[in-house]
């Protein structure tokens, strides 16, 4: 059996699972704490994310000089064969900073260029975003990396045939640790290790999705410092807007999850910044736009137009200094993010801090474009979740890596996009990196890879 049920893959405020892997808030009353972070499931959201998107497309619109591609005031109908299946397309996304290339593509019309419309879903948790996926409400996604090639196989969800179709960010994520863990020596993963070591209790961390990105990073670095995190710890799942009313109430020791809610809990003074993960993995990829693959080979031409439309607000957001802080600025609103403009800021920017008073500059911050190596969907970036599924026992046996990869990562349709945008397309579908223990990671073997590590389970 997996190391932990793969069905209970969210928990409330109080950090308690929620059976059967629903969102929170289809099964509870948001408390204030969920109110205050999420705005999720307030009467008239989808007005106020149309309003959002509204208000701040016709400010953005309103400057000059931004860097918008030429023609962007006009909308170009796709013709012929070409012409989208569907015009309106219902994205769901979680309030992080690594949604802003889905927002927007929406927010700035780019999507209308390519002949569709955007319509945009505030989701509450990944859980809620899966199910919303996986029954039609939702037909595209931004989503962790991780969920997509889980559902592939049966983890974490109904087992179904599902898509990459593009990477949208890489970078950005974070290890968050209580002050009350800092003010005892732990400040990063070796003091961490020490402190477990010295102090014997019940250490709980918290990720967002079983199958997730913040679970593999999680899990890697603690085991990095020799701690086992399904062994050792305690995990539970915790959407990342809800991490830090966590943390607050004492529901955690530490937890990973994406921007901003690393730097709010900083903010807030209830935690410190232990490690980033491009610590982990310099350049890793993050999230990804994912939908079923039913979806993509019924509506191909709409697929590869909302790609185009991410690609083009990808590129866009990375054109400028003025770019970045128009679209921290934008995501910001309460129809988003719903946080303070300088805790998204700093970050995108590189400009980081620990909450103890230490302050650096990272050139491997959050990106979104890095002139097109960011969004290709490398099979290698796919196949190192599947190494991690293995090695933490969620598959039992080892998976056709390469296969399944090709089955779900769309090369070719990313490649048609990207082409149409002059944006370069690698060559290979394999990409090498060295991650924090100096092993490198390639493809070229992946269930000898997964098998290499001296803690798994």
């Amino acid at each position: 059996m997996p190391p932990f049920d793969l069905s209970q893959t969210e928990s409330s405020t109080a950090g308690t699972p929620t059976p059967g892997g629903h969102s929170p808030a289809a099964c509870h009353a948001p408390t204030a704490a969920q109110a205050s972070t999420s705005g999720a499931d307030q009467p008239g959201r989808r007005s106020a994310l149309r309003q959002g998107a509204t208000l701040a497309g016709a400010a953005l619109l309103a400057h000059a000089g931004t860097g918008l591609v030429p023609g962007l005031r006009s909308v170009v109908h796709a013709q012929g064969s070409d012409r989208p299946e569907i015009q309106e397309v219902r994205i769901g996304f979680i309030p992080l900073t690594d949604s802003a290339s889905v927002i927007m593509a929406s927010v700035l019309e780019l999507d209308r260029k390519h002949g569709v419309r955007i319509v945009l879903s505030k989701e509450a948790s990944w859980a809620g975003l899966r199910d919303k996926l996986l029954n039609g409400e939702l037909h595209m996604a931004h989503s962790l990396y991780g969920l997509i090639y889980g559902l592939q196989l049966g983890l974490g969800g109904p087992r179904t045939d599902m898509s990459v179709l593009m990477t949208l960010n890489r970078n950005g994520q974070g290890m968050t640790l209580s002050r009350q863990l800092a003010e005892r020596g732990a400040v990063d993963v070796g003091t961490l290790a020490r402190l477990m070591a010295r102090e014997r209790r019940e250490y709980t961390f918290a990720q967002t999705f079983p199958t997730g990105t913040h679970a593999m990073w999680l899990y890697y670095w603690l085991a990095s410092a020799g701690v086992n995190a399904l062994r050792d710890t305690r995990v539970i799942t915790v959407p990342p807007p809800q991490m830090v009313a966590n943390m607050r109430v004492g529901n955690m020791d530490g937890f990973c999850v994406g921007e901003p809610w690393n730097h709010r809990a900083i903010v807030d003074r209830i935690g410190i910044t232990a490690a980033n993960t491009q610590d982990v993995w310099p350049d890793h990829p993050e999230k990804v736009l994912g939908a079923r693959a039913d979806f993509v080979r019924r509506h191909p031409h709409t697929a590869r137009a909302v790609m185009m439309a991410v690609l083009e607000a990808s590129r866009w957001i990375e054109a400028s200094l003025q770019n970045k802080l128009r679209m921290a600025e934008t995501i910001a609103a309460r129809p988003f993010v719903n946080t303070s403009v300088d805790v998204i800021r700093d970050r995108i920017l590189g400009r980081y801090q620990n909450g103890l008073g230490r302050t650096w500059d990272d050139p491997n911050h959050m990106k979104f474009f890095d002139g097109g190596a960011v969004n290709f969907p490398f099979l290698s970036d796919g196949m190192w979740f599947l190494t991690q599924f293995k090695r933490w026992g969620l598959l039992r046996e080892h998976p056709n890596y390469l296969q399944v990869a090709q089955q779900i990562n769309q090369i070719e349709l990313y490649r048609q996009a990207a082409t149409q945008l002059n944006i370069s397309v690698p060559r290979e579908p394999l990409r090498s990196s060295t991650l924090m223990d100096g092993v490198v990671w390639n493809g070229r073997d992946p269930a000898r890879y997964a098998d290499s590590f001296a803690i798994r389970t």
